[in-house]
């Protein structure tokens, strides 16, 4: 698979969803981009809070900015503080470093990421790698 199609991606979103009802989680945004960084498709639960969907995004983009799951990027906001505070300044605010934000890959190919707000950092982050792994992806979460 050279690039994401919108197919794909809706199975990833339909997979990551299920997750989340599966496990009881609160309300989930779930935003899946490109690797060029495009929204590929975002679905909010009824009864998210507002800035789900901006927090879903910024894990997600986060995720491909960085070539590294929104976890790594997490450890590396504790580790380097500094640095993650001007690359999120370069980037206008965009990204979200904390759990949640997982890169999609076949075959060592980035395809793109998956951003998942609503529920704990780790609960979401669970939520994306069961999409992405329930559409015959690899998940790297970091």
């Amino acid at each position: 698979m050279a690039e994401l199609t919108l197919d794909v991606a809706r199975k990833i979103l339909d997979a990551a969803l299920a997750k989340g009802v599966e496990k009881k989680l609160k309300p989930l945004v779930i935003t899946i981009l490109d690797a060029r960084g495009c929204v590929k498709v975002t679905a909010a639960q009824d009864g998210t809070s507002l800035m789900r969907a901006e927090i879903a995004h910024g894990k997600a983009y986060g995720a491909l900015a960085l070539g590294m799951g929104s976890r790594a990027l997490f450890q590396r906001a504790q580790e380097q503080a500094y640095f993650v505070s001007a690359i999120n300044t370069m980037a206008q605010g965009r990204l979200v470093p904390v759990p949640g934000g997982v890169l999609i890959q076949d075959a060592g190919v980035l395809l793109g990421a998956v951003g998942v707000s609503g529920d704990t950092s780790d609960n979401d982050e669970i939520c994306a790698v069961a999409g992405i792994e329930a559409a015959g992806l690899k998940a790297n979460a970091g």
